[in-house]
This record gives C-alpha cells, sequence and structure tokens, in this order.
C-alpha cells in the first residue's frame, strides 16, 4: 500500500498594479487598478523544498484535480496558480496571462524561497506554459491580436527552469478549430447546415468509418469558417476604431462548437476513448478515474497573428 505524504493548503494572494494602456471593465479579477490573483501552495508540513511545481490554466482553477493532489500526496510540493480569469474564458488575453504568470514565479522565488521553479501544462495550461516560456526566453510580443498593447519585451519575464506537459493540446487556436461545426452555413442561423458536413444527422451521407478524402474536406470546412468568423471579427474592429464612438466591444455567439470526425470514428488517432462521446466528457470521465484511483478530490480572441485563428474578439480600446 502506497503511504501518502501529509500536506496542506495554503491560500495565496497575489496583487499588482495593472500597468496596460487600456482599462478592462470585465471579466477579470481585480480593482482600483490593481490585478489580483488567487492560487494554492501545497505542502507538507515540515517538509522543506528547493522546488516548486506551478500549474497555471488560462482560465481554470485547478487544486482541486487529481495530478496536483497527487503530486502533492507524493511530497512534492505543489503551486495552483490562477489568473486574471479564473473560471471565465469569455474576456481572456492570453498575452496578459503570461504576465501573471511570470508574476507567480517571481512570487514562488522571492516571496516563497523555491531555487527551482517547474511549469507543470496540464490541458490548456501546457500550450500556455510554452507560450510563456518562449517569451520569457525571447519576448517578441507587444500588442495582441485585436491591436491593444501589452508589451511582453519590457515587462521583464523570466523563465522557468522546467516544462512539464501532461496530456497538453497544441493550443486553444488549434482545439477550437478542429470542433468546429463545419456545416454551419450561417452565423446568425446556426440551423441553416450543409448537410455534406453535418455528421450528427442521421441522413448526413458520409458515416464513419470516414474515408480520407471526406475528412480532409471536412478539416478544410472547418478552417474556412473559422477564417469566415476571424474576417468579420477583424472588420468589425476596423468600423467601430472607424467610427471613433464610445462603443469599442461587439458580442458575439459563436453555436456548434463540438464537432469532431474523431469522436464518431474511432480509427481516428486510434486510443481507448468511448466513441460516440465528446473530448471533454471522456475528459471529465479520465478525470474522475483518476481521483478514484489517487484518493484525491477530483471566448477567445481575434485570430490576427495565430495559426489557426479563434472564434470571438474584444475591441481595441481609445488610448
Amino acid at each position: 500500500m502506497t503511504t501518502k505524504a501529509e500536506w496542506q493548503r495554503i491560500p495565496l494572494i497575489v496583487s499588482f498594479p495593472e500597468t496596460a494602456k487600456y482599462t478592462e471593465t470585465y471579466g477579470f479579477a481585480g480593482n482600483s487598478g490593481r490585478v489580483n490573483l488567487e492560487g494554492q501552495l501545497l505542502r507538507g508540513a515540515g517538509a522543506p523544498s528547493k522546488t516548486v511545481y506551478v500549474f497555471m490554466h488560462p482560465t481554470s482553477t485547478l487544486q482541486l484535480l487529481p495530478m496536483p493532489t497527487a503530486l502533492a500526496d507524493s511530497g512534492l510540493h505543489v503551486l495552483c496558480a490562477a489568473s486574471r480569469y479564473p473560471k471565465n474564458d469569455t474576456a481572456l488575453i492570453m498575452e496578459k496571462v503570461a504576465i501573471d504568470l511570470g508574476k507567480w514565479l517571481d512570487y514562488a522565488r522571492g516571496e516563497l524561497g523555491y531555487e527551482k521553479v517547474v511549469l507543470v501544462g496540464w490541458s490548456g495550461g501546457g500550450s500556455l506554459s510554452l507560450f510563456y516560456q518562449a517569451q520569457a526566453e525571447n519576448p517578441t510580443i507587444t500588442h495582441t491580436p485585436a491591436g491593444d498593447e501589452v508589451n511582453l519585451v519590457e515587462v521583464g519575464l523570466k523563465p522557468a527552469d522546467g516544462v512539464i506537459f501532461i496530456a497538453a493540446h497544441l493550443s486553444r487556436a488549434e482545439t477550437l478549430t478542429e470542433w468546429l461545426d463545419p456545416s454551419v452555413l450561417d452565423e446568425l442561423d446556426p440551423d441553416l447546415r450543409d448537410p455534406e458536413f453535418d455528421i450528427y444527422s442521421p441522413d448526413c451521407p458520409h458515416q464513419p468509418p470516414y474515408s480520407a478524402e471526406f475528412i480532409q474536406r471536412f478539416r478544410a470546412a472547418q478552417v474556412a469558417r473559422n477564417r469566415k468568423i476571424t474576417h468579420w471579427a477583424l472588420d468589425m474592429l476596423a468600423e467601430l476604431k472607424r467610427r471613433g464612438s464610445f462603443e469599442q466591444e461587439r458580442a458575439f455567439v459563436v453555436h456548434r462548437t463540438m464537432c469532431d470526425v474523431r469522436w464518431f470514428d474511432g480509427t481516428i488517432d486510434p486510443n481507448d476513448r468511448p466513441i460516440g462521446r465528446s473530448a471533454r466528457a471522456i475528459w471529465v470521465i479520465r478525470a474522475r478515474s483518476m481521483s478514484a484511483r489517487s484518493g484525491s478530490p477530483a471566448s477567445r480572441r481575434c485570430a490576427r497573428g495565430y495559426p489557426s485563428g479563434a472564434t470571438t474578439c474584444r475591441m481595441p480600446r481609445v488610448r
């Protein structure tokens, strides 16, 4: 029988001034010109360590998930750090999340006294960790894809001492594109669909296992829908900026964003996943399974500059 280390949860708060050239008005943790980040340090009482393993997801909190608690059970020190957008990705600005992660690394080294800081990228935290490390080692970004100034060149991000990836996807943009329903013909009327790609319809002429030719056209149609949404968003950004009015934002809904041929066809990227369930449902099932085994409790932005784009936008602020 495996013996678990005894450890405690220590709540942490990191607060720092917001230095961006524009002001966010909703959807983030902060007030009075400051950003307030919350986290938890999982560490054993009387069990010092020179190394801490840092988990961060762009918009989720991870302190109750199986992997961080399993590492704490094994005696490691774990810092579960939240960004300024906890449980809310509608307002997410990834460049600002990189700043938040940098503040946590500074805190871990400067205030908590750790000599080594290792990023652990779980799920969406994987691409975040890699994005952070790349910008810490060679900063290049000065503006978001929407044109807002978030200068990572001047902020002074410090590299982590190591990066670990656990069940990490390639990026939010890549994943969202692979899940877009390409059958949608009109973004304002998602019931208007192309039956050729409507794989949820029993009348779809293509049934699993899908042909390689159909999969190629399906993927191309997903990218095409992504690009169509992106072009609309960029045009709207330009139009609102041209008007010069007080309206600087325009929200919209992207319908039918859970559609992937892999969920119906187990011959595509074959593994032991149950067929007919989405990746999110599979993740929840596996997370619960991991929890049971370990004994531990268990929109996106405008696309310019990103490989596959994204599906919503936030308008640039008046300087």
